[in-house]
């Protein structure tokens, strides 16, 4: 419940505490919030049970928690059924990073692809496309393109 609280967080909230209620009030003011934590966990745990038996039996494993998107997504993603794991082992994040980072640059990594790419008809399979920008030069014999807006 109160994982995040560190011990100068915890001494703090009890200097206050003795310093609002007095050190002579201080046990009762715990007994009664220490009573209300636990009527209000009791409360919970009856409504849970009362809807547990008006759901019926096959929804005898049903759990709160699921009803926490974080939770669902979690237990289905662990699901093996779905064969997620082997997609996720499979996956190389920093691996493919690299591989786009490299083919945005024209870097080549591997010296197989350089010697794909080097070829004049690049196949399927292993080769890379080269997209960086490039401007093209026309030949001797062509002229630009003349642009009449231009001049």
């Amino acid at each position: 419940m109160f994982n995040d609280i560190g011990p100068l967080e915890l001494v703090t909230i009890i200097v206050l505490a003795v310093l609002v209620f007095g050190p002579d009030k201080l046990p009762k003011v715990i007994q009664d919030v220490t009573r209300t934590i636990r009527k209000i966990r009791e409360f919970s745990e009856s409504a849970k049970q009362d809807i547990r038996s008006e759901l019926g039996p096959e929804f005898k494993d049903f759990e709160f928690e699921d009803l926490n998107p974080k939770t669902f997504i979690r237990k289905q993603l662990d699901n093996d059924e779905l064969g997620l794991k082997e997609i996720r082992n499979g996956f190389d994040l920093k691996k493919e990073m690299a591989e786009v980072t490299d083919a945005v640059n024209g870097r080549d990594t591997d010296p197989s692809v350089a010697s794909a790419t080097s070829s004049s008809a690049p196949s399927v399979s292993g080769a890379r496309i080269d997209m960086t920008k490039k401007p093209e030069e026309p030949g001797k014999d062509e002229r630009p393109p003349f642009d009449a807006d231009a001049t």
